[in-house]
């Protein structure tokens, strides 16, 4: 079995290796990666999103950092063995890393003695290199980082955090507190299979997001329902237009960023992808009713939608030409950076409207529907480690509550992982509106996770079903190239079933 499991290994690093260098196309990678287990969220979001992806370090509060005291001398204590070691991470740019590789690396490596070395690479260099270096078994990397949809592929090859916690009693940070992380995160990003395969580390979610002063100007009101949210919108677009549209969307023909947008609606309409059956399910009336409230949405966007990614539709509120969106709350703070944006200062945070009805209780592969559309990551520790201990105390480090706080108020974006987090006075006090960073809408992030929350399908046919086909159909059908949302869904319904049950 180890044999066959190695040989796996080898045969996913070389798919992705491939790819990663420009020999093999798109479409072939996406089949060959699904078919050998690998997951289509991280396959799609190849690209970080600007600004909140990113995450920025205001250098005045950086020049102000100060750690834990207690957590630090325990550092200075436990880490002495390991002094003059080195370890390596890996890792999308995202406001975790970023704020720990720009600011606070160096408290952890003054404490310790132990150099870190981190690589802040586009993800799919970041998946290269990880299925590279797993399929060796060398251990070039200490740490992974690991996104939700890879959690199948490389659960075999990780530390499981809770074993490794409770194994090494002398290593175990006091109060780190390992059960303290929000458990939809635990079940949604870090565990598979009964084994955990790193501590949350990152979770983009679906939020709605407003320019309050348009509300105000119009009498709107936060919308709770769907239709609501329809309304708010029309209304901005009959006043404003065409300076300003109701809403924006990220609908890029063939792109990760279309199926986002397509699964928020269709949760939203009490649909799911997949039935218990194993079956595509997106075309039943439940799904046809999230098409249509899509297109009547879409005539209330920008004409340029269906050529943008997520980095277009940020734009586009950054810019002032969209009064309302429901997508990913990292685009917050990027948003109220008086630097960069015309907004800063105007937006609102709050949960997504509730679905026209029930969402669906059974569903196919895991699916979990709910209109806050969530990506997430954790951050593992190697199998292959040659510093397994060290990357261990940096890995508690790096998720410890102090160590989110201050990835938090820096550098915004994302939400963190640990409910008491958000609790915070130093959080909470950087819910100041018109600030880079801002951490005002983490109120809406936290309950969104909590109550909203809907996850994707997990099978291994996922990464072209979402990365390729069902965005190709969708893209089309917004190109004019089919007569009806009928005709669509029936052909991806088709072409879905025919990939899954093949």
């Amino acid at each position: 079995m180890r044999f066959e499991h190695r040989d796996r290994k080898r045969h996913l690093a070389s798919v992705v290796d491939r790819y990663a260098r420009g020999r093999m196309d798109r479409r072939t990678f996406l089949r060959s990666a699904g078919k050998l287990g690998l997951g289509a969220g991280a396959l799609g979001l190849m690209q970080s999103m600007p600004g909140g992806r990113g995450g920025f370090i205001p250098a005045a509060r950086a020049q102000d950092i100060e750690q834990d005291a207690d957590m630090m001398a325990w550092l200075r204590e436990v880490g002495k063995p390991f002094a003059g070691q080195t370890i390596r991470l890996a890792t999308e740019s995202t406001p975790p890393s970023n704020a720990i590789n720009s600011a606070l690396k160096p408290f952890f490596e003054e404490a310790t003695g132990i150099k870190v070395e981190i690589e802040v690479l586009p993800l799919e260099q970041v998946l290269q290199k990880l299925t590279l270096d797993v399929a060796s078994g060398l251990g070039t990397y200490d740490l992974y980082y690991i996104d939700q949809s890879w959690m199948a592929s490389f659960a075999g090859d990780v530390v499981d955090p809770r074993e490794k916690y409770a194994a090494s009693a002398d290593l175990a940070m006091p109060n780190y507190d390992i059960e303290g992380f929000l458990p939809s995160l635990v079940d949604g990003i870090s565990m598979y299979d009964g084994i955990m395969v790193g501590v949350p580390y990152d979770i983009p979610i679906f939020i709605q997001m407003y320019r309050q002063d348009l509300y105000e100007e119009l009498g709107l009101d936060v919308a709770t329902t769907m239709e609501q949210f329809m309304a708010n919108a029309v209304a901005i677009q009959e006043a404003k237009g065409p300076d300003i549209y109701g809403t924006t969307g990220q609908m890029k023909s063939g792109h990760y960023s279309l199926e986002c947008d397509w699964t928020c609606w269709l949760w939203a309409h009490g649909g799911a992808i997949f039935g218990p059956d194993g079956k595509f399910s997106g075309n039943d009336a439940d799904g046809l009713a999230a098409m249509d409230y899509w297109i009547r949405l879409k005539e209330n966007m920008p004409e340029g939608v269906t050529t943008w990614t997520w980095d277009g539709q940020g734009q586009s509120v950054l810019q002032g030409i969209a009064g309302q969106a429901l997508s990913w709350g990292e685009f917050f703070p990027w948003w109220d950076d008086p630097e960069a944006s015309k907004v800063s200062g105007l937006m609102q945070a709050a949960v997504p409207p509730a679905p026209t009805k029930a969402l669906r209780a059974e569903t196919g592969f895991g699916e979990i529907p709910g209109v806050g559309h969530q990506g997430g990551s954790s951050l593992a520790v190697s199998k292959y480690a040659k510093s397994e201990d060290a990357a261990w105390l940096f890995a508690q480090w790096a998720t410890s509550y102090d160590t989110q706080v201050l990835i938090t108020t820096l550098g915004g974006g994302t939400g963190p992982t640990r409910e008491a987090v958000y609790d915070d006075e130093r959080v909470k006090a950087n819910a100041t509106p018109g600030i880079a960073g801002t951490t005002r809408h983490l109120d809406a992030v936290r309950e969104t996770i909590a109550n909203h929350m809907g996850s994707e399908p997990d099978l291994p046919e996922w990464a072209e079903l979402s990365n390729d086909t069902i965005p190709v159909e969708l893209g089309k059908f917004f190109a004019g190239e089919y007569d009806s949302p009928q005709e669509v869904l029936d052909e991806i319904a088709k072409k879905v079933d025919g990939i899954v049950g093949a």
